[in-house]
This record gives C-alpha cells, structure tokens and sequence, in this order.
C-alpha cells in the first residue's frame, strides 16, 4: 500500500467515527424536535440532555479532524470541495454553531418560552446539520465535484444522489440515537422510558432500512461509478451492514436495548467503510484519484507523527470519557 493510501485512510477513519459519534449526536435533536409536549416530552428531553451533555462537545472533534487532514493531505481536493460546495458547507457550520450555542443555553434559560426558543433552534439545526452533510457527500460521490475548476454551486449538491444521501443521514443518526438514548434509559432505570423510545427506534429502523434501498436504486442510476465499486470491493461491507441492522431491530424487537445499539453501531460503520472502499482509489469521483493529488511526502510523513501521537493522548482521553459517561455512577438517576 502506497504512502498516500495510508494518510487516505487514516482520514476516513474520521469520516466513520464522526458518522457513529456525530450521528448519534445529531440524532438526539431529531428525537427533541419530535418529543412532543407534557411529562412523557419533558422525560426524554431531560434524557437526551443527561446522555449528550459530556460528550457532545467531543463528538464534534472528528470533524475538525477530518478538515485538518483534507486541506493539509489533500490540498487540490479541499480547494475543489470548498469552491464547488460552498452553500452547503455554510450551512453545516451555520447549523453547528446555532446548535451547540442552542443546547448549551437552554440549559440556563430564565423562562419556558426561552428555553422553548432554545430548544428549537437545537432541534432544527440537528435536522439541518446532517442533512447538508450528506448532500455534500452525495455530490462528492454522484462525480459533481470537478477538480481544475469549480463545478455549478446550485447543480453539484441537488442531484438526486445528494437529496438521498442527506435524508439517509438524518434517519442513520435518528437510529443510531434511538438505541443509544433507549440503552442509556434503561441503564438509568428509566424502563418506561426506554419502552417508547425502542420502540420509536425499531419503526425508524425500518424506514431507515427502506431508505437504503432506495439509496441503492439512486446510486445505480445517478452515481454508476461509486455503484460499479459497491457491487464489487464494497459488496461484503454492505451485506454486513444489511445483516447487522436487520439484527439490531430484532433485538430492539426483544427490548435488548444495549445490543441493539452494538448492531446500529456496525450497521452504520459497515456501510460508511463500504462507500469509501466503493469510492477508492477516488477522492473525487471520475475527476481525481488519491494519487493524483496527494501532498508533499513530508507532509504525509508530518501527518503519520502527528496522528501517532493523538493515538497516544487525545484517544485514550476520549475513551476514558465515554467510559466515565456509561459507567453505573453515572447512569444513575438524577435529580
């Protein structure tokens, strides 16, 4: 494996934990907007707030992640993304900023009405977020982002490999956040709560599931290239995400609310691995390959250092936390 196939990996490596740890992020404020009102509401939002509130800050730092190794790996690639995908690119940082701002001041509102603006402004932006984020992936992926120039800045990310590809990415994080928000009620001793929300994750399960098959009929028609991949490389990738999610509801089925969460987890990692092992060696579908525009080898060699020493503090950091937030004494109920 050459050099810069490496660096390319390492870099999606962001992309898949930030689809897991940003998704279920984001999936929380779609389970807020749709809480509704009164005690049964006002449960899961208090749920949603006790699950979030450590980590959501952290979930975040894979997408800086990413950034930082696109423009710095791929420096050509980056300036082609930014010129051709700039309006969805702003609204993402637009939705991230209104969100975190949203949550973090909801939390100290004076009066209902307040915290009812703030828990709006969160929810919304939690739907908007991912939604953009996966119409830029669909641009990338359908072959609409060119590389010597800059492509259409309406055209490129409305085709309808993008339209697909961001409704995939609110029902993904809106299932991914169900089995977590369910398994972190249970282990909370809110049984009652847990109840609803498996059981609202199971019918977004199979609506996600439908979703994917629809996202497959797209991709043949609008993104032959990144199809062509799917059916050969990225084939096993996707039978393990089909097979992992169709487990992960039979156990939201069972109420096995903790190994349903394992199952959307694979799920969702599964089918991410598999568009990037699909999509390779292309960076920018049809316009590029990694070769084509990889950096200096010192900057690859400068990216190696720097990832091996986040592997040996800014992770372990990272799982200690999220072994803190699913420990007992945590999970305990609150007042």
């Amino acid at each position: 494996m050459a050099l810069s196939d490496v660096v390319a990996a390492l870099m999606f490596l962001g992309v898949v934990a930030y689809a897991l740890f940003g998704g279920a992020d984001f999936g929380t404020g779609v389970w807020d907007l749709t809480a509704g009102t009164g005690e049964s509401g006002s449960h899961l939002r208090a749920q949603i707030d006790r699950s979030l509130g450590p980590v959501w800050e952290a979930n975040h730092v894979w997408l800086i992640y990413v950034l930082v190794f696109m423009w710095t790996a791929f420096p050509t690639a980056f300036v082609a993304i930014m010129n051709t995908l700039f309006i969805p690119w702003m609204l993402v940082a637009l939705g991230i900023v209104l969100r975190g701002g949203a949550f973090a001041f909801r939390k100290f509102s004076t009066g209902y009405r307040e915290a009812q603006l703030h828990g709006i402004v969160f929810a919304a932006s939690s739907v908007i977020t991912p939604f953009f984020l996966g119409m830029i992936a669909g641009a990338i992926a359908s072959g609409r982002v060119p590389l010597d120039e800059p492509g259409d800045v309406w055209s490129s990310w409305t085709g309808p490999t993008s339209w697909i590809g961001g409704t995939l990415a609110v029902l993904t994080c809106s299932f991914l956040a169900g089995t977590f928000l369910a398994a972190d009620a249970a282990r909370s001793g809110r049984a009652e709560l847990a109840e609803v929300v498996g059981r609202r994750a199971w019918w977004v399960g199979l609506v996600t599931g439908a979703a994917a098959i629809v996202a497959a009929v797209t991709l043949e028609l609008d993104a032959r290239s990144l199809a062509s991949g799917l059916h050969g490389r990225g084939l096993p990738l996707m039978l393990v995400s089909a097979v992992a999610g169709a487990i992960s509801l039979y156990r939201l089925y069972q109420r096995r609310w903790a190994r349903a969460r394992v199952g959307a987890v694979i799920a969702v990692g599964a089918i991410v691995v598999g568009w990037g092992v699909g999509q390779y060696p292309d960076i920018l579908v049809d316009h590029a390959e990694i070769a084509d525009v990889i950096g200096a080898r010192s900057t690859q060699i400068g990216l190696l250092i720097v990832f091996a020493l986040a592997a040996v503090t800014a992770v372990p950091a990272l799982v200690w936390l999220y072994v803190l937030v699913n420990g007992k004494r945590w999970a305990g109920p609150s007042a």
